[in-house]
């Protein structure tokens, strides 16, 4: 439900005929973009307090003085209304929201349950898999060397699905012993389903149950005179207990929960993030959410928690360092999002208390040092803005590079800078297609029509300032997209190298400016523009390096004389994958069927 007109929106006719259900409210500006997202228990009740009220915050009016359009969604529930608020949130970052800016997902454990050999993996990104889901881990080198005890202890795969199908013979890992070789037939589906389940109760944090059940199997195969394997599993029970002494376990149960606190400092927020597996502090780490002037703890606390699990879950328990906002209403919106019974606590004692205090010091820690980068940045935003003559500083930057070796695998990059610094998990690449090869103009247009296009379909927000890495050609291909697009009031400016190359004689060209500005080195604003532009050319490179080197492997055995696409596909099922392949030495690929010596050496010699 909407009001039909900005021009004629009428707040009273609105309001008259508004429901009192239960939902979802956005307000608009004049060009339709969502300034704000709430959820009310009484729509009507809830969106009438913003129109007839003139004891609002400075936040509250400078939001309704843009305010042109209401738009409405009704929920079954509450839980459901904050549910869809902070779906939409997170879509549309709007501006007047509370938005938790998390520039990377967290990593996680992947096990494939279903599988009759279950594998093992790394997993970053969208939960779409069937099968178990273990985390989340506070870095990648937690994951691994999680996975690394894992396969040690329990002989678990990790190999992919595609190296596991095609194996004909035991790969390293069964000479290492830290695999059964599911792949060849050396283990049963029964014998390998006990360790994949023990695994997987170890990552859990569960080692007393993997311990008992290891006792249990070694005394019946002691008595069945299985004495070798007996010792296999009385090693694994003394690896497993070294694991646990090295482990530190804290005061109190052995609880799994997180522990969430927040600190401001020079109106800048830090939420610290404990995460509790069984007892023992197993990461941390720090967010710094974009608020909005006269923001309060509670309110912060509240908005962090329900975006922070929307997609990932929450565990049983979150301790939290202070009251949070509708809490009641929380714990209902996780427990449906988590698919259990989570309780929301702050007013703890004891060890949980001593928890809370440490992720307290963390987020003091992290917001002062956060407030000092701030201020630097915030600086060189309002000499960025004075530089290029723009009305305000901008609050989103973008900036477009493209990366490629003589036309070769084109990428361009598209970075993201906000008042906060880099919003990594808002970068992307384009690998160009449509332009000609070398065609740095063509490949600047491709990637800006893709990038807008898209923003303008999603109604996603703009940004306000957009920088490309060339000349005068490169702005004015972005221009003619722009405007193409609808987009021609969208400031934007070119950044070229100075004479020689050399650092701090940078020019900037601007549409409207017959001669290049050059800041000179020592301008704040240049060094911001460069900070920008060197990390667009950075996350461009990386993606070019990619995309070449992915192309090149895929077509080097194609150009092996004397190699046809029958035997191209008895090698890669025979390996396992072009990885196999390249792994294998000269011997091995003169085993196969067809493949002579001469052949095999040239196959080694295309891939080495």
């Amino acid at each position: 439900m909407s009001a039909e007109k900005q021009d004629d929106f009428n707040p009273g006719k609105f309001l008259e005929s508004l429901t009192r259900s239960c939902g979802v409210y956005r307000m608009l500006d004049g060009r339709g973009a969502i300034l704000y997202v709430g959820k009310a228990k009484n729509l009507r009740r809830r969106v009438a307090s913003y129109f007839g009220s003139r004891s609002h915050q400075p936040r509250i009016h400078k939001l309704m003085n843009r305010t042109r359009r209401v738009e409405v969604t009704v929920t079954e529930t509450e839980q459901e209304a904050l549910l869809l608020e902070c779906n939409l949130i997170k879509r549309h970052k709007p501006r007047f929201n509370i938005y938790l800016r998390d520039d990377k997902s967290y990593p996680y454990i992947y096990a494939t349950t279903r599988d009759p050999f279950p594998r093992f993996a790394f997993h970053r990104g969208a939960r779409r898999g069937k099968g178990r889901y273990l985390g989340p881990y506070s870095n990648a080198a937690a994951v691994r060397s999680a996975l690394g005890q894992a396969q040690k202890l329990f002989r678990i795969r990790l190999c992919e699905d595609s190296y596991f199908r095609y194996r004909e013979r035991p790969c390293l890992q069964y000479q290492l012993d830290r695999c059964t070789a599911p792949c060849v037939g050396l283990v049963s589906e029964e014998e390998y389903a006990a360790d994949a389940s023990q695994a997987l109760l170890f990552l859990e944090g569960k080692n007393e149950a993997v311990l008992e059940d290891l006792l249990g199997r070694m005394e019946r195969a002691a008595e069945d005179l299985d004495y070798e394997r007996a010792a296999l599993l009385r090693d694994r029970v003394a690896a497993l207990q070294r694991i646990q002494a090295s482990q530190s376990v804290a005061g109190g149960a052995a609880r799994d929960l997180d522990v969430v606190a927040v600190a401001e400092s020079g109106g800048v927020f830090c939420v610290a993030v404990l995460w509790i597996r069984r007892g023992t502090l197993t990461g941390s780490r720090l967010f710094f959410p974009r608020v909005v002037p006269g923001a309060e703890s509670d309110e912060v606390l509240g908005a962090f928690i329900s975006q922070h699990y929307f997609e990932r879950g929450a565990p049983r328990e979150v301790i939290t360092g202070g009251p949070v906002s509708r809490r009641g209403l929380l714990e209902g919106a996780l427990g449906m999002q988590s698919g259990h019974r989570v309780a929301v606590r702050w007013n703890v004692r004891g060890w949980r208390r001593r928890w809370v205090e440490l992720a307290r010091r963390n987020a003091e820690a992290g917001a002062l040092q956060q407030a000092a980068g701030a201020r630097g940045l915030a600086s060189q935003l309002k000499a960025l803005a004075r530089e290029l003559r723009l009305m305000r500083p901008p609050d989103r930057i973008e900036c477009f590079d493209i990366s490629h070796t003589g036309g070769e695998s084109p990428v361009a990059s598209c970075v993201v800078f906000s008042p906060e610094g880099a919003s990594r998990s808002e970068y992307r690449r384009f690998n160009i297609r449509g332009a000609e090869s070398g065609d740095d103009y063509g490949a600047i247009a491709e990637a800006v029509r893709r990038r807008y296009g898209r923003l303008v379909r999603e109604e996603s927000p703009l940004p306000e300032l957009l920088l490309i890495d060339g000349g005068r050609g490169q702005l004015n291909a972005a221009r003619a997209e722009l405007e193409a697009l609808g987009l021609s009031s969208m400031p934007v400016a070119a950044v070229a190298k100075g004479f020689g190359r050399r650092e701090g004689r940078e020019r900037i060209y601007m549409p409207d400016f017959a001669r290049p500005l050059i800041p000179g080195s020592g301008s704040a604003a240049l060094k911001l523009i460069a900070r920008i532009r060197d990390e667009a050319h950075r996350f461009a490179l990386e993606g070019h390096r990619r995309r070449r080197r992915g192309a090149r492997k895929s077509s080097v055995l194609e150009e092996v004389p004397g190699l046809g696409p029958k035997r191209r596909r008895q090698l890669l099922r025979h390996f396992g994958g072009l990885r196999g392949v390249e792994a294998a030495p000269v011997e091995d690929l003169r085993k196969l069927p067809g493949i002579g010596p001469e052949l095999a050496q040239r196959i080694y010699g295309a891939l080495h």
